[in-house]
């Protein structure tokens, strides 16, 4: 059966910082693209960072360019989602998912999804 199991979300000041890690079981964790997406309230899901399978490419939103850093430990079957100078506007729901060969931009479109992990940011 196949989990991702995100934590490590909770409430922080602005300007603060969380580490977010995604557990994952069941599949070929090492082979497969993974990614983090957020979703705020009243608002679309949005994909937030990509890493590729060997972890040698990552992407980021404008939006966490330069404050977020996603990594992952293929030995531990784990993805990470280090998130510093935090804002009031990185608040939400934060869900690891997975897909192969490539991760595109639909949430939808991945084959495994996490259940999220709710961040919330006070100003």
């Amino acid at each position: 059966q196949v989990q991702l199991v995100e934590s490590g979300g909770g409430s922080v000041q602005a300007g603060g910082t969380l580490r977010l890690s995604c557990s994952a079981s069941g599949y070929a964790f090492s082979t497969y693209c993974m990614a983090w997406f957020r979703q705020a309230p009243d608002k679309e899901r949005e994909r937030v960072a990509v890493i590729s399978s060997v972890a040698n490419t990552a992407y980021y939103a404008n939006s966490v360019k330069g404050r977020f850093t996603i990594s992952r430990d293929n030995a531990k079957n784990t993805l990470y989602l280090q998130m510093n100078i935090l804002k009031p506007e990185d608040a939400g729901m934060y869900y690891c998912a997975a897909d192969s060969p490539t991760c595109l931009m639909a949430f939808d479109s991945y084959k495994y999804r996490g259940q999220g992990t709710q961040v919330t940011v006070s100003s």
